[in-house]
């Protein structure tokens, strides 16, 4: 199991889904996505990692994520 699997295993597939080092949060509306951010950001906070901002796109309904055009 890698790192990010363990450290969000409660979260992926149910609110998350990552490869390698990307991450998508989700949610149906946005009351869920925003609980399920602070879920993301607490987990983040107890490992002790980081996410780099410049590279976060948050509350958009469609983007690219590896390669693919995705929307709501």
């Amino acid at each position: 199991m890698l790192e990010g699997d363990a450290i969000f295993a409660t979260q992926i597939g149910r609110n998350m889904e990552i490869y390698v080092d990307d991450m998508l949060v989700k949610g149906k509306v946005r009351t869920d996505y925003l609980e399920n951010l602070r879920e993301t950001f607490e987990q983040l906070r107890k490992s002790k990692l980081r996410t780099n901002l410049d590279k976060c796109s948050f509350g958009v309904t469609s983007g690219k994520f590896l390669g693919y055009m995705i929307h709501k």
